[in-house]
């Protein structure tokens, strides 16, 4: 597992969805005056993109599993700055959830705001996509197999992100 099979697994899953997968690069038009809205329906088609996702998680072996889980955690983390709160604001919670909807919609969204946090679209949420893959390994390999790594994706625990 690596990046790429990591970005790949969540194209993938958006392609059993694609009339809310088409829609997901308009969020990168700043110019688009109904960016919002457009945001809005992607967040609705989430769930069931994060199902095909969940199901295709638990084909993988437990270290694959794991490795898309530090992956997961590790591009959350990246994500977990000042400069894109002030964007999507939001509680721990909530920032998380921005966080894993930005995840969610894909690699190319993911480039995008880590670059230049004003892509970002206020109040959208994808809960699950920060958890998915914990989740399927506490499933199929019980609550032991998943251990916390050195970093967390938790909101406001990147240092380096919320440094002045």
């Amino acid at each position: 597992m690596d990046e790429a099979v990591f970005w790949a697994m969540i194209e993938n899953a958006w392609s059993a969805h694609p009339s809310v997968a088409a829609k997901r690069r308009g969020l990168l038009d700043m110019s688009s005056p109904n960016r919002q809205a457009l945001a809005a329906e992607i967040e609705e088609g989430c769930g069931a993109m994060i199902d095909t996702l969940r199901g295709r998680l638990s084909e993988l072996e437990e270290r694959d599993l794991l490795e898309f889980d530090r992956i997961l955690e590790r591009t959350l983390h990246r994500l977990d700055r000042r400069d894109i709160h002030r964007v999507v604001d939001g509680s721990d919670d909530g920032f998380l959830y921005c966080r894993g909807f930005i995840v969610a919609v894909g690699r190319e969204c993911f480039e995008a705001v880590d670059s230049d946090p004003p892509r970002a679209v206020t109040g959208v949420w994808c809960e699950p996509m920060a958890y998915v893959s914990m989740r399927v390994m506490d499933d199929r390999f019980g609550a032991d197999a998943w251990t916390p790594s050195e970093i967390s994706r938790e909101s406001f625990t990147n240092a380096t992100g919320w440094r002045s």
